[in-house]
């Protein structure tokens, strides 16, 4: 059997749908590399969660790299991330992107 339990939660539900100026330009930071713009419409795809090997099997970097770029859209709260032993699962943050597409939609 495995034990799951949430790796990090990143940034917490946005407040009336707004974000923070700060969680704004993170977000805004994190989407600025192509690459992990890939990677959250492969992970957006998913209807549940996808298995971070998948993501390896996809993307031809080495898995340290793999690990930064999934660290950085953690940490901009785009990423829910699920430790299942030694693997993690990986699932999109909807309400955080809706937040972060609605602020940037007023600008």
């Amino acid at each position: 059997m495995f034990r799951v339990r949430v790796y990090r939660e990143g940034m917490a539900a946005p407040k009336n749908g707004r974000l923070s100026a700060r969680e704004f330009r993170q977000i805004a930071r994190a989407l600025a590399e192509p690459r992990r713009v890939r990677i959250l419409k492969e992970i957006g795809a998913c209807k549940d969660t996808m298995p971070c090997v998948d993501l390896h099997a996809t993307h031809h970097i080495s898995a340290p790299t793999l690990s930064h770029h999934i660290k950085e859209l953690e940490n901009a709260g785009l990423l829910k991330v699920v430790r299942r032993g030694k693997f993690l699962d990986l699932k999109l943050r909807r309400d955080i992107l809706q937040a972060y597409l609605g602020q940037l939609s007023k600008i």
